[in-house]
């Protein structure tokens, strides 16, 4: 994992809920789909004393949500700018969740204890560039669960993502034009990697200001993802996408035995 990765995710944070139509929704949007999924993987009747590990939480969107609905929530991220901002936004969710600062490729050292749950969303995995460090973060990810504990991932539809090779996204504007928010792509020549340019455009006061911040993904395959789980020890390894649970991004789900 490259410098660049903390030093986006330093910046962005205090900004980060911009790149969204309403933040505090997709908050409760992205739980609720969670949590549905949660429940049909482990046929839960409560979610009382289930423990959840969500290891690359940014500042908190479904740390925050999954508290809400009674999960006995840690999050980490190796960001602590993030952290801290994400500290800050669960105090006023009156959810109770323990933060601590920690790289995922070294889970099993930075943080206490097992978990039911193993979490990683927002596509955090692609920042691994290399199989050295992907299989080191599924390693340490599976060291952190219980005996049939769930690991949830989510992750963009890359299968499709290299097909079309996509430049930029379309624009997103919001509060009546004020804020806008695109991403262009830089695709490296071999297609694997890609540098993501994040542009968040306000106008304040008659005037515009443009903030950006870029950093490197990897264009993961789902079939390199599968070869790495079940390496690394995961089994009943099961893709969900948007078409069924209405989640943004495919979610993938596996289990350790």
């Amino acid at each position: 994992m490259k410098d660049s990765v903390l030093k986006f995710y330093d910046a962005i944070a205090e900004d980060y809920h911009l790149i969204f139509v309403d933040w505090h929704l997709a908050i409760a949007r992205q739980s609720e789909i969670l949590n549905n999924i949660i429940q049909s993987k482990l046929g839960l009747s409560s979610t009382h004393n289930i423990s959840i590990l969500d290891c690359s939480c940014g500042i908190g969107t479904q740390a925050i949500g999954l508290a809400k609905h009674g999960y006995d929530v840690s999050a980490t991220d190796i960001s602590a700018v993030s952290v801290k901002r994400a500290e800050k936004e669960a105090e006023s969710y009156g959810v109770k969740i323990n933060f601590g600062v920690a790289d995922f490729r070294s889970l099993e050292t930075d943080v206490t204890g097992l978990f039911n749950i193993v979490l990683s969303a927002d596509n955090a995995i692609p920042h691994l560039i290399t199989d050295e460090d992907l299989y080191k973060a599924f390693q340490n990810m599976h060291a952190k669960l219980q005996y049939n504990g769930l690991l949830l991932v989510t992750i963009r539809d890359y299968d499709a993502m290299v097909k079309e090779k996509l430049t930029t996204t379309q624009p997103k504007v919001f509060d009546d034009g004020k804020r806008i928010a695109f991403q262009v792509y830089d695709w490296a020549g071999d297609g694997k990697t890609y540098t993501v340019n994040q542009f968040i455009m306000l106008e304040i006061n008659g005037e515009w200001k443009t903030t950006h911040n870029r950093t490197e993904y990897r264009a993961l395959l789902r079939e390199e993802i599968n070869k790495v789980l079940k390496a690394t020890g995961f089994v009943d390894v099961e893709w969900h996408f948007p078409v069924n649970t209405g989640y943004y991004q495919p979610i993938l789900t596996a289990c350790k035995n």
